[in-house]
């Protein structure tokens, strides 16, 4: 069956400022994205489901120190690392999600578990840890997933005592901690027509009480239906979280007939901009189209298919 293939990754929106940004720096996320991008679209190119290829996607995405995801992980008001994720298969809607888990290796791999061999959809710590030890998920130490810099970041937060999301550089900065936004994700169409979406996140710098946001809550920042679109988001999770966020792009697609643009479009900057959801999204649809709105100064992305180059963005352009 000759069908378009589709593939688009993200790796957070946000605090990407140009004035920071340096040319050596640039290149490094490019080429990390690029590295990702192909990773996942290998799969489909050999003719695997899209779900495996949103599962290899971000598992790249998480081995990467370079977003905020498995290794490249936040740290935690307390110097942990608490990680969600969540997988779908928009072929019957099936869904797997795990949340404030630590130590995993790689959390998307724990939800294709969750959703294939267990009756349930999102397990939390440390229920979601003892699930994974039963099935012999690997772990690291805490060790494997200390960076300097994300530990600068964590040091500034405490000295300020702010929240920060993701790629703020030492938390000293004077800036709105919204703007500061990190999460990873994926969203494909295989050569059968099949969509799926998966992401991931390590959180927010010195989060407490266990918070949890939208990335792991299906239909808010993850969500694959074939019948209309696969869609993961990042951005300030508790607006995504109310908005519904990705479950209503796929409503406006089947609900009013919108094209994934336009539906993207009004999501991202019609409702969440206005009431102060900073970030994005990407999706696909049914017939291979890709959509990246954001309405951050950036956004981390890239897409490959079988009828478009390669392409990656990290500011708007």
């Amino acid at each position: 069956m000759n069908s378009p293939l589709a593939l688009a990754v993200h790796g957070g929106a946000g605090t990407i400022s140009r004035d920071q940004m340096t040319p050596d720096l640039e290149r490094k996320y490019r080429d990390a994205l690029q590295q990702i991008i192909e990773t996942g679209y290998d799969v489909l190119r050999h003719g695997g489901l899209a779900l495996d290829a949103v599962e290899a996607a971000v598992r790249a995405l998480e081995d990467s120190p370079m977003f905020n995801a498995g290794k490249g992980s936040v740290f935690t008001h307390d110097g942990r690392h608490e990680m969600d994720a969540a997988l779908m298969d928009g072929r019957d809607r099936s869904a797997g999600a795990v949340a404030g888990v630590r130590n995993i290796q790689n959390p998307i791999s724990l939800c294709r578990l969750v959703m294939e061999k267990s009756d349930h959809v999102l397990l939390a710590w440390p229920g979601a840890e003892e699930f994974a030890r039963e099935h012999n998920v690997p772990t690291q130490p805490d060790d494997y997933f200390f960076t300097q810099h994300r530990y600068d970041q964590l040091q500034g937060a405490l000295k300020s005592g702010k929240v920060q999301l993701d790629h703020s550089h030492d938390g000293s900065q004077k800036e709105d901690p919204k703007s500061k936004i990190g999460t990873v994700g994926a969203v494909a169409r295989d050569r059968h027509g099949n969509l799926a979406a998966a992401t991931s996140t390590g959180g927010m710098t010195n989060k407490r009480y266990s918070r949890i946001g939208d990335s792991p809550v299906i239909g808010s920042g993850t969500f694959a239906d074939n019948r209309t679109c696969a869609i993961s988001c990042t951005g300030t999770g508790e607006f995504f979280l109310r908005a519904v966020a990705a479950y209503d792009v796929a409503c406006l697609i089947e609900y009013r007939g919108l094209s994934l643009a336009e539906a993207c479009n009004i999501v991202v900057h019609d409702k969440l901009a206005p009431v102060g959801g900073d970030g994005g999204l990407i999706a696909v649809d049914t017939a291979g189209n890709l959509a990246l709105p954001f309405n951050s100064e950036g956004m981390y992305r890239g897409t490959l298919t079988s009828e478009t180059p390669l392409y990656i963005g990290i500011f708007k352009e």
